[in-house]
Formats: structure tokens, sequence, C-alpha cells
């Protein structure tokens, strides 16, 4: 019996990796979606670029950094000054790791599935104007040695999960970042060329598909079933259905709340935030799915709804560019949802919640500080945007050559 509820765990969290892998989809047919037609497969290339070298770099780095078993003054991975590879177990293949519900290997696979997403954030919301070659070098750094840090610090038993702080599935952890990277990258690339007037105006850009747009937020919300389902870490009826049921009313009240608002705010029913706040309830329950009731789900999508929308206008008053909105879904209700943990559901107190702020505030100084120093070095030496005449033509041509939907027609005699 033992063995047999081993086994189903093991399929199950393998079924979350093979959803946690298809968001990476959803995130590129979102990103191409509410960009334009010329830049369109500069946005694939990035992504399947960012997936490829993150398992990699998980492989030989990441996964030892973020699971060291003892640091350094508490804080630095003592394996960061070890040599590279997986620490492979002799029984690696079927010994049941971590909570015993699972193998390592299927544990590595599903952690480093996670790893590629704070940079894939990144990519959304530098589009249209960054040197490709930059960007990959921004990933190599921030996936290999960044995320994982801060990852070991709750997830890797490090000092803030000894303090107490509850991250279930990384709002903080791995959505807020990838949005800290993002706010810092948006700054020092400055914006696209029309997006903001000499009058002070607010220029539209609108993005070229927004079907695919939509196939990617739907993508994305049933890849967060493995997310947040997966980050159970067993296939426990009881846990994974709860999960699961706060995870999706979670997006459909940050949908609605997106919808609301906008329509109240705008006057017009702008399919763009309610896809933007479906993520923004998505990230916000991230950090307490397993803690919260489906009242208590409702009030934190709702909420995260309402931040999407306060969050893209003000991101655009402090004149920031981002084609995606990542930075109001990714790293304000990143914030938000892990903030919630000491509002609401069973952990819910002024003492956790000075907890949960411990560590959005020490997460995110780490990763501004690091973000700023991979991205100003670069900036500095090879450059990180590209030139007018490429920004102008679209980077698809340029970086590339070629286009995403070439005519056809050209082609027959």
């Amino acid at each position: 019996m033992e063995n047999t509820l081993f086994t189903v765990s093991n399929v199950w969290m393998m079924i979350c990796t093979a959803l946690v892998f298809l968001m990476h989809l959803g995130f590129s047919l979102l990103e191409i979606g509410l960009t334009r037609q010329k830049n369109t497969i500069n946005i694939l290339f990035k992504n399947i670029f960012i997936i490829s070298i993150g398992l990699v770099l998980y492989a030989l780095v990441g996964f030892n950094l973020m699971y060291p078993g003892s640091f350094i003054l508490g804080i630095i991975p003592d394996y960061f000054f070890d040599l590279f590879g997986l620490s492979i177990p002799e029984n690696g293949l079927t010994a049941e790791y971590a909570s015993g519900g699972y193998t390592y290997w299927t544990g590595f696979l599903f952690q480093g599935m996670f790893a590629a997403t704070a940079a894939t954030i990144v990519s959304g919301a530098v589009a249209e104007r960054i040197k490709l070659g930059a960007f990959m070098v921004f990933s190599i750094f921030y996936i290999g040695i960044v995320y994982p840090i801060t990852g070991s610090w709750k997830w890797g038993a490090g000092w803030l999960d000894e303090l107490g702080f509850y991250d279930f599935a990384g709002s903080t952890l791995v959505h807020s970042v990838g949005g800290w990277a993002a706010l810092v990258a948006v700054w020092l690339l400055g914006a696209r060329i029309g997006k903001f007037k000499k009058d002070g105006s607010i220029g539209a850009i609108p993005g070229h598909n927004i079907p695919l747009a939509t196939a990617g937020v739907f993508i994305l919300w049933l890849g967060w079933f493995g997310f947040n389902g997966g980050s159970v870490l067993s296939a426990n009826p009881g846990s994974t259905s709860l999960v699961l049921v706060t995870t999706c009313i979670a997006a459909a009240s940050g949908g609605l709340a997106a919808f609301f608002v906008s329509l109240f705010k705008h006057k017009q029913y702008d399919l763009s935030m309610f896809l933007n706040g479906v993520l923004g309830g998505l990230v916000g329950i991230t950090a307490g799915a397993d803690l919260m009731s489906v009242t208590d789900s409702i009030f934190i999508g709702f909420i995260a709804g309402t931040l999407i929308v306060l969050g893209v206008g003000f991101i655009d008053s402090m004149k920031l560019d981002d084609p995606v909105g990542a930075i109001a879904v990714h790293l304000i209700c990143g914030i938000w949802g892990t903030l919630a943990v000491g509002i609401f559901g069973s952990m819910a107190g002024w003492g956790q919640f000075g907890i949960q702020l411990i560590g959005v505030l020490s997460v995110g100084v780490f990763c501004l500080v690091s973000a700023y120093t991979i991205i100003k070095i670069l900036k500095s030496t090879v450059g990180i945007r590209v030139s007018l005449e490429e920004e102008q033509d679209g980077l698809d041509i340029h970086e590339h050559g070629m286009d995403a939907y070439p005519d056809f027609r050209l082609n027959q005699h």
C-alpha cells in the first residue's frame, strides 16, 4: 500500500511538471500577442532559450545551490564553493525524496521548471528593444545564481524558513524575483519609441494578436494547476483538491476585478486588463494556496485584480514601459500574495504579517542589487538596447533574418 501511494504521488508530480513546462508556451503566446508582429520571432527565441539554458544551469548549479544542506553565515549556500553537478544519490531512481512523495529525479525536474520562469517574466517586460545577446547573458546569471540563492533562503531550509516565512509555491520566490529584475531592466533600458510622447501623453502600442494572448492566458491558467498543485509535493487528495480550488477561484476573481475596475475607470471592456487580472489572481494566491478558504481566495484574487489596473496605470505614470504588464502581474501581485498570508487563512496574524514583510523586503533588496549589477555591467560594456533602425524595422529581420508571418504569395509563380 505504501509503495502504491508513493507511485501515485510520483506520477502526480510528473504530471504537474509537464503542466509547468506547458506554462512556457503560455508565456510565449501571451508575450507575442501583446507585442508587435515584427518582434515575434525574437520573443519566441528568448522563451525557448530560457527554458533550455534554465534546465542545464539548474542541473549544473541551481539545484544544489537551492538545496545546499547547510549555509555560510546562514545566507550563502555552502555548495556555492563546491564543484558543479547534481549530487546524485545511489538510489535516485527509486528512493523517496524530501517528503517521501516522489523521487529525487522528479523533484529536480519539477523545481527546474520553476527556475526558468523568473527570466521569462523579464522577457516580456523588456520586449521589442533589448539586445538578444545581452538578454541571454543576463538570463544565465539570474537563473544560475540569483534565483536559486533566494530560493534556498526558504525552500532550502535557509534563514527565512527558520524565521517562519511562508511562500507555498512562489509569489515571492518565483514571481517577485522575476518582477524585481523586470523593474530594474525596464528602468535601465528605457521606453520603446513612441510610448511616451513629448507632451506627456501615453502613446498606445497595441499588440498584434490578442487571440494568441488570450490562448496564452488559458494555457497559463491550466499550467497553474501544476504550479500550485504540484507544490503540495504529493498526491494527498485533501490538500491537492483544496489548492486547485483556491487557485482557480482566485484566478476567476482576479479577472473579474480587473474587468470591473477597468470598466469603471476607463468606461471600456478591456480584454487585456481582464487577462492580466486572471494572472494577477493566480500570482496572488500562489503564496498561500494551501492555507486559504474559498472566501479568502475570492478576496485575495479580487484585490490582486484591482491592483493590476492601478499598477499598470502607476507604472505608466512613472514613464516605465512594460509591454505585457509583467511588473504589475508578477511583482505587485507577488508582493500582495505574500503579505496576504499574514492577513487571510490559517496563519493570519500581525506576527506572521511582519515575517512576510521581512521576506518581501529581503528578497527585493537582494534581487534589485543583483539585477542592477548584472544589467548595468552589460549596459556599460556590450550595451543592452538595439539601434534606432533595428527597433523601427523590428528585431526579427535584424537579429534573426526572418519574418514570423511571411507572405507566401511572393513565392508563387
